[in-house]
């Protein structure tokens, strides 16, 4: 089956488990009622999700066999439709978790994964998956499962999406604006799959605890709240229908799973077949935390777009008379490595562009004093067919102000390259780079930045798709923290500079990398399911 009607519904969920229950079981017949073949509902849709303790949280949870579950692989078969709901589950092991349980058209239970990734209180109250989530064969395509948090970093994702999943299946529970704006639609257009997301409105916490909660975390009470927007997700990342902000809501579009299939950028790239799964072996590596300090406050950065016939080397002087310490230019600009380190005598600037050198596409950060680091690109690509070349590993560089990487060209549509950089605690990234579509720059590159903690720098020739943006860091980051400001809906999307011009300067913000926690215990960068992720080292075909 190819083309098939998807819904993602959008409710509140109390702590009435009977309540939520019929709750459930109305929105599916309502989606049903819209001929809806798949069906994803909110995550936690068994209980709110604030619990006292473990204890509360253990009695809470369902069973395979308990009435709710059989209420609702009663009216997937009912309906005959695929139906995603996420609860949580006593198991037989002791642990507690968030599941996904995916029903098919007869009731049978198709699949049942774990949240790999858990978000601030969850902690305290649920256990980690222990086993990677499978792709699952249906009748409307191959499926992944994945729940909220799993989804702010990439690694659970792009296990599905590397296993061959077409469909992503999202279940939230989020009071963050940044879940639609920027964590949903990346992980279909960075992994070219379809992803149907469904998430909460209403209060997420119950109206008894909600003042002591909104206290503690930081967050206004008022924005205790699902964040609604349930959507639908193409591979190429338009999103073809969203949910309001708040109220009930079902999200229906009729999508062609097919295309999942096509991999390929608008130069005939195909991001999947062009990955290196043998440099990506760190991000299996046990977290060890942060080995370095913080870098400098405060970096004036440049990107530089030429439009036309603009002179590079014209608009390299332009940029470093604006004081930037580090100026990016796009990649193969047509100034060659003598010429900057020409235009830089005097200056204790950097400047980073990318080079040919035979087979191989270079990138150069340059000083006053010759070449300071210098990278090949890792990844093939068509519109450079000819640099064959590859490197063999992400290098990095220390500087006054902190560490550098330097991610050449195409290489930068790897979610892998940034995981490695942030790795190796770099703390700026300079992106030598032209923009091809109109997702470029919002949401892939900002999500690198976001997910990562890293600030970066993109230059591009301008064109269609804009000539390049900065990624400062926010200096307020952190759920539960004491010295957070006034809380704005955002998590940890990164306020993204546009170049508006040839010469853009913004500053960038070392020293904000060296924090990486989202929430309480939830580190964007060592909380990865690196236990889990063998399938992103195995062989491309393999």
């Amino acid at each position: 089956m190819s083309n098939v009607r998807v819904a993602a519904v959008q409710y509140a969920v109390t702590e009435d488990v009977e309540e939520n229950l019929d709750t459930a079981l109305r929105m599916t017949d309502r989606a049903a009622a819209e001929g809806a073949q798949v069906v994803v509902l909110p995550e936690f849709c068994n209980h709110v999700s604030w619990y006292a303790d473990r204890e509360h949280a253990r009695r809470m949870a369902l069973t395979l066999e308990s009435p709710f579950v059989a209420a609702l692989a009663a009216k997937a078969a009912e309906h005959s439709l695929h139906l995603m709901a996420n609860c949580t589950l006593a198991r037989e092991d002791g642990r507690t978790t968030g599941s996904n349980l995916l029903f098919g058209p007869d009731g049978t239970i198709l699949a049942v994964t774990d949240k790999q990734v858990l978000m601030g209180s969850e902690r305290d109250h649920l256990d980690p998956a222990i086993e990677a989530s499978p792709v699952v064969e249906t009748a409307v395509g191959r499926v992944g499962l994945y729940s909220c948090m799993d989804g702010v970093i990439n690694e659970t994702p792009r296990m599905l999406a590397v296993g061959g999943a077409q469909l992503l299946l999202n279940s939230i529970n989020s009071f963050a604006l940044d879940e639609a704006s920027l964590h949903v639609p990346v992980r279909a257009v960075e992994n070219r799959v379809w992803v149907v997301a469904a998430n909460k409105v209403g209060p997420l916490v119950p109206p008894h605890s909600i003042a002591m909660v909104a206290e503690r975390v930081g967050v206004p009470a008022e924005l205790l709240h699902g964040a609604g927007e349930a959507q639908i997700v193409a591979p190429d990342g338009t999103v073809v229908a969203i949910g309001p902000r708040t109220g009930e809501a079902v999200v229906v579009a009729d999508i062609d799973v097919s295309l999942a299939d096509d991999k390929r950028r608008p130069d005939g790239t195909d991001v999947m077949a062009t990955r290196r799964p043998d440099l990506y072996r760190p991000i299996l590596d046990a977290p060890r935390g942060r080995q370095r300090p913080a870098g400098a406050a405060e970096l004036v950065t440049a990107v530089v777009g030429p439009e036309g016939d603009e002179d590079v080397a014209t608009l390299l002087t332009e940029a470093l008379a604006t004081g930037a310490a580090l100026v990016v230019l796009p990649e193969l600009a047509e100034i060659t490595p003598d010429a900057v380190v020409a235009a830089l005598e005097g200056s204790d600037a950097l400047v980073a562009t990318s080079v040919a050198e035979g087979d191989a596409h270079v990138g150069l950060v340059l000083s006053a004093a010759g070449v300071v680091l210098r990278q090949r690109q890792l990844h093939s690509c068509a519109r450079h067919d000819w640099a064959s070349d590859l490197g063999e590993g992400l290098d990095v560089a220390d500087l006054p102000w902190g560490r550098l990487a330097l991610v050449v060209g195409d290489d930068a549509l790897y979610p892998e390259t940034f995981r490695l950089a942030a790795l190796q605690d770099v703390d700026v990234v300079a992106v030598p780079f032209t923009t091809q579509a109109v997702t470029d720059l919002d949401p892939l590159l900002l999500e690198r930045a976001a997910e990562n903690r890293l600030n970066v720098a993109v230059a591009s020739r301008r064109g269609e798709y804009g000539a390049g943006a900065l990624y400062p860091l926010s200096t307020d980051f952190t759920l539960w923290a004491s010295d957070r400001g006034p809380f704005a809906g955002i998590i940890s999307r990164p306020d993204p500079v546009l170049a508006a011009s040839s010469v853009q300067v913004a500053t960038l913000r070392p020293a904000c990398a060296v924090n990486r926690f989202v929430s309480k215990g939830t580190d964007l960068v060592d909380g990865r399911p690196w236990g889990l992720a063998g399938v992103l080292v195995a062989p491309v075909g393999g």
